[in-house]
């Protein structure tokens, strides 16, 4: 059992970067670690599309980790609106401003622990900038990485750290980065929450959930 489930990785890593390249693509616009970190916090239940709208009259705005630190939190709010939960964001983005600017001079650190302790900032979050920013290899578990993952039997977990956790131990670990950038695309074009696109898919034959095989 455990030979075949290899195999079925290898083939999966395999058909992946086939269909979907190896390019390591970030879907949030920035130019800075800072301007990602605030990018990503802001795409909590919300679109990348949405959140790229938004940044780009945001980063001309505020365009310093102190100007974030200094918003007034109303205005804020009203800046971020449209992506969703704006005033917890808000609250998160000045408090993280603040912390950054107190603790690092500023600059976003690279470390897992010292991500996580900043306002706002869980896993999800911290793997976005460590993989995209600092190149270490790390599994980001959002919405589509959990559901796909899922369906292709890479766990049964509903728990993001968990999945996390088993993807890393299934995966090889120059694939843990490219896996979530291949996934989401799989996902918004594929492999879609409602109508999974079954016949068209690329990755149909390790699929146990795909019903056309």
């Amino acid at each position: 059992m455990a030979q075949k489930k290899k195999t079925d990785v290898t083939r999966l890593v395999t058909l992946l970067n086939e269909t979907y390249g190896t390019n390591l693509k970030c879907y949030l616009n920035h130019e800075t670690p800072f301007q990602l970190l605030i990018a990503t916090m802001l795409s909590a239940q919300c679109t990348d599309a949405r959140v790229n709208i938004v940044t780009a009259d945001l980063f001309k705005k505020y365009p310093t980790v102190q100007s974030f630190a200094d918003a007034d939190i109303r205005e804020l709010e009203q800046d971020i609106y449209s992506t969703g939960f704006y005033k917890n964001k808000a609250k998160n983005i000045i408090a993280c401003s603040k912390k950054l600017l107190e603790l690092y001079d500023g600059e976003v650190p690279s470390e897992l622990e010292q991500l996580t302790a900043l306002d706002g900032v869980g896993r999800k979050t911290a793997n976005v900038i460590r993989g995209n920013i600092f190149k270490e290899p790390s599994i980001v578990v959002d919405t589509h990485v959990k559901r796909i993952s899922r369906k292709l039997g890479l766990t049964e977990s509903e728990d993001p750290v968990v999945i996390e956790k088993e993807l890393m131990e299934i995966l090889p670990k120059e694939q843990w980065i490219l896996y979530n950038i291949q996934i989401i695309q799989h996902g918004r074009t594929i492999c879609t929450a409602r109508n999974p696109k079954c016949m068209e898919c690329p990755l149909a034959e390790v699929c146990p959930s795909n019903q056309n095989i």
